[in-house]
């Protein structure tokens, strides 16, 4: 289905919120404010439009479907509002802007705007006049950047100086100039000269929140590499890189595929990262490459069940995380529409779960718990009865308040913390 949910990101403010879905289509939901008529922060449909289209690359014999892969905010211009959109292989910059008046009063035009047959019946001048109109919303395209990426791109990041970002995919980055399309660098490749002997591929990567010329990037076989682009126009070689040793006894079949990093946020602050793998969130301190500084995990009971999940097809799913606006929570997805929430200085997780029953306004969610084995209690759910077909791959939070966004298939759910 088209209307699959592919991307969700809150812009800087948390005023708008942008959807992105398999269909190329783009949806943007405004904040209408803490006091509505429920009680609590509501959005708002603000602005929809097809941003990419299904496409065929004749010199490859390549059907190129027209999902939204990321959605990036820049910050926000005048009156303005920015975002770079991507597919596999195109990535756009939409202009989103607003008008609620119209010019009125033109000489050579009638009132449908068409020019007039006969100007030379014109005998007086009249200057033309905005009145007002209905609010509308428009999308425009500002530039296209293509033709630069020779497999899918699965990240693209903004960067703090307001004029460049990155756009990635399986064995390349590329830094772009936002006001050039027909020019990017390329700063990390890591194709090798034979692709027999490929061992990773790269899966993720962010720039720096604070320092323009830092940036991240994860891989598949679960390493993080911080690069610097002041000591080389090519970042093959690492400024650092975070790599957590394993206990060899303890490999198996599934190492490998379980540890791939599929997704890294660089906190609010600048001073952690945090990844996303399989099975578990890590936070790791920029100061220590060994070993994450803190480590939770999602979903350990499905560790029982991996080779199921691989016939399925479920344990390449990639799950993204993100922060709260403090940098003092974190939040991630899992199977059977169930998200967890990570109070790091209170060591208190949450398993909680996004379903249309649980939706209605002023309803509080409950915890839920699942068991692996015996007696099941109260409230809990049988590893055995897990839906995989429902899940929360994509989520985004608020930058400045306590609310979140989930997406599973082609449903979004947003909640707000209850203050009593």
């Amino acid at each position: 289905p088209t209307d699959i949910i592919s991307t969700v990101e809150f812009n800087h403010t948390g005023e708008l919120l942008a959807t992105g879905d398999k269909g190329g289509r783009v949806v943007i939901f405004q904040q209408q404010g803490q006091n509505g008529p429920r009680g609590g922060a509501e959005y708002n449909v603000y602005s929809t439009f097809q941003s990419h289209e299904p496409e065929f690359d004749y010199l490859k014999s390549l059907e190129i479907e027209e999902k939204i892969n990321k959605i990036r905010w820049l910050p926000q211009s005048n009156a303005a509002h920015f975002l770079l959109s991507t597919n596999d292989k195109c990535i756009k910059l939409w202009k989103i802007t607003e008008r609620d008046k119209r010019p009125e009063g033109y000489n050579l035009k009638d009132e449908d705007g068409h020019y007039r047959e006969d100007p030379g019946r014109i005998t007086a001048l009249q200057v033309p006049v905005f009145k007002p109109a209905d609010l509308m919303v428009e999308a425009s395209p500002r530039r296209v950047f293509a033709n630069a990426h020779t497999y899918h791109v699965n990240s693209i990041s903004v960067n703090s100086d307001g004029e460049t970002y990155l756009s990635t995919d399986d064995l390349r980055i590329n830094l772009w100039n936002l006001e050039i399309t027909d020019c990017s660098f390329n700063i990390v490749d890591i194709k090798p000269a034979n692709m027999e002997e490929l061992t990773e591929v790269i899966t993720a990567s962010e720039f720096h929140p604070e320092h323009c010329n830092t940036f991240v990037y994860s891989s598949s076989k679960g390493t993080l590499r911080l690069c610097d682009m002041r000591a080389a126009a090519l970042c093959d070689q690492h400024a650092k890189m975070f790599e957590e040793t394993n206990d060899p006894n303890s490999r198996s079949f599934f190492s490998e595929i379980i540890s791939s990093i599929s997704d890294v946020k660089f906190s609010h602050s600048g001073r952690y990262l945090m990844t996303r793998d399989y099975l578990s969130v890590k936070i790791w301190d920029l100061n220590m490459e060994n070993r994450p500084l803190e480590t939770y995990q999602v979903h350990e009971y499905l560790r029982s069940k991996l080779c199921s999940l691989y016939e399925n097809d479920c344990i390449f799913d990639k799950f993204e995380c993100c922060w709260n606006g403090t940098d003092s929570v974190v939040m991630t997805g899992s199977y059977n529409n169930f998200f967890r929430t990570i109070d790091r200085a209170r060591c208190l997780d949450l398993t909680l779960e996004a379903s249309r029953e649980n939706c209605k306004p002023h309803s509080v969610l409950k915890p839920r718990r699942v068991c692996t084995g015996g007696k099941r209690q109260k409230d809990e759910i049988s590893v055995d009865s897990l839906d995989f077909d429902r899940k929360i791959l994509h989520t985004a939070w608020h930058p400045l308040d306590n609310i979140i966004a989930v997406a599973t298939t082609n449903n979004l759910y947003i909640y707000q913390e209850h203050v009593k």
